[in-house]
C-alpha cells in the first residue's frame, strides 16, 4: 500500500483546516487541533504555512481568561477571492457577488434589451456588480440543454442568443466561466440547503415558467451525455408535452386534487427510471403548493408505484438558481485556490 507523501499530507491537513474554518468561522489553534486530531505541531505547522499563503490571518481573540497565541482566533481571508452567480431569464438578469466564504457582498438586476450583444451586456453587469473586486469564477444558470463536453447551448429563446455563449463570455471577461443549465443550478441549491440537504439521491421536479428536472445520484449532479438529463419536458401525458401539461398557467384554473394528478405522472416517470428515494417539487409552482401539496403527490405516487419514495417541496429561499450558481463558482474557486 502507497502511503501519502509529505506534500500530499499537508495539503490535504491544509484543506481540513480551511473547510472548518468555512463552516464554523474563526478558531482558536487547540480548536483546530480538537476538531482534526492533528499534533500541536502539525497545526502550528499549516496556520503559519496558510498566513504566508494569504489564506488565513488572526482575525481576533477569544473570550478565555487566559491570553497567549492559544487565544488568537484564525478566520479565512474573505477577499482573497471572489465569484459571481448569474442567471438568465425571464427577460432579465440577476447577478449576485460574493467573497471566498459565500458572503454576499453586492446584487443587481437589469432588465434584458430587445436584441442585446448578450456576452457584452452579461459582461458589463456582471463587472458593474463586482465593482473593484476582482472575480475569480463566474457560473451562470441559463434554459435548454448544455453540452457537458463541448459547452455548447441549444436555444434558449432568450434575445441575443448564441450557441457558444460560454467561449464568448471568457473573451470579454477575465474570470473562470461556468455555464449551467438553469434547473441544474436550482438542484445544486435544494440539495446543499433545501430539502434534498443529506441525500445522496434525489430528483428536483422544476415547475415554474418551464419544466424540467435535476438529477443527484450517488451525491453528484448528473447531467447526461449532452446535457439532457432530466429534461421531462419533451415527454407527454395524453398527448399533450410535459411542458404544457404541467406548465403554471394551465394548472392555475385546477383543483389541487386535478393538480396533483397531474404532477404526479411526472414524478412516477422520474421515480420509475431512477427510483432515487426522493423528489423535491421547485420552481413557483412548487413553492406556491408547499407541504399540501406535496402530500396530495406523495399519496398518489404511493398508489403507483413500488419504489418507496418521499415527496417534499422545496424549502430554498430567495431565487434558487442564483444560489446553486453562486456554490458552483465557490466550489470552482476553492478547489482552485485551496487546493
Amino acid at each position: 500500500m502507497k502511503t501519502a507523501t509529505p506534500a500530499l499530507a499537508r495539503a490535504i491537513n491544509d484543506r481540513l483546516a480551511l473547510d472548518l474554518l468555512l463552516e464554523q468561522g474563526p478558531l482558536t489553534a487547540p480548536q483546530l487541533r480538537d476538531l482534526t486530531g492533528l499534533s500541536r505541531p502539525t497545526v502550528s505547522d499549516l496556520l503559519e504555512r496558510l498566513q504566508s499563503d494569504g489564506l488565513i490571518e488572526v482575525a481576533g481573540e477569544s473570550g478565555e481568561a487566559r491570553r497567549g497565541p492559544n487565544a488568537r482566533l484564525y478566520g479565512l481571508v474573505t477577499g482573497r477571492a471572489h465569484v459571481a452567480g448569474v442567471d438568465v431569464r425571464r427577460g432579465r438578469l440577476h447577478v449576485t457577488v460574493a467573497d471566498i466564504t459565500g458572503a454576499e457582498i453586492a446584487a443587481t438586476t437589469r432588465e434584458m434589451p430587445g436584441d442585446p450583444d448578450l456576452p457584452s451586456f452579461i459582461a458589463e453587469t456582471v463587472t458593474a456588480a463586482a465593482g473593484d473586486h476582482d472575480l475569480h469564477t463566474v457560473a451562470l444558470g441559463v434554459p435548454g440543454l448544455v453540452n457537458p463536453r463541448t459547452g455548447l447551448t441549444t436555444d434558449s429563446g432568450l434575445p441575443g442568443w448564441r450557441p457558444d455563449l460560454a467561449a464568448a463570455l471568457r473573451a470579454v471577461l477575465p474570470a473562470d466561466v461556468i455555464l449551467e443549465n438553469e434547473v441544474n443550478l436550482a438542484t445544486v441549491a435544494e440539495h446543499r440547503l433545501g430539502s434534498a440537504a443529506g441525500h445522496d439521491d434525489c430528483v428536483l421536479l422544476w415547475l415554474d415558467d418551464g419544466v424540467g428536472a435535476g438529477v443527484v445520484l450517488g451525491g453528484r449532479l448528473r447531467r447526461g451525455a449532452s446535457g439532457g438529463a432530466g429534461e421531462v419536458g419533451f415527454l407527454q401525458a395524453d398527448g399533450i408535452d410535459y411542458c404544457n401539461f404541467l406548465e403554471e398557467g394551465r394548472m392555475r384554473a385546477l383543483t389541487p386534487e386535478a393538480v396533483a394528478d397531474r404532477i404526479t405522472t411526472a414524478v412516477f416517470t422520474l421515480v420509475a427510471v431512477l427510483d432515487p428515494g426522493l423528489v423535491v417539487l421547485g420552481g413557483a409552482a412548487g413553492r406556491a403548493g408547499g407541504p399540501h401539496m406535496a402530500a396530495l403527490v406523495q399519496d398518489r405516487l404511493d398508489a403507483r408505484s413500488p419504489a418507496r419514495t418521499q415527496v417534499r417541496a422545496t424549502t430554498v429561499e430567495g431565487n434558487p438558481i442564483l444560489q446553486g450558481a453562486v456554490l458552483t463558482a465557490l466550489d470552482r474557486t476553492r478547489d482552485t485556490i485551496y487546493g
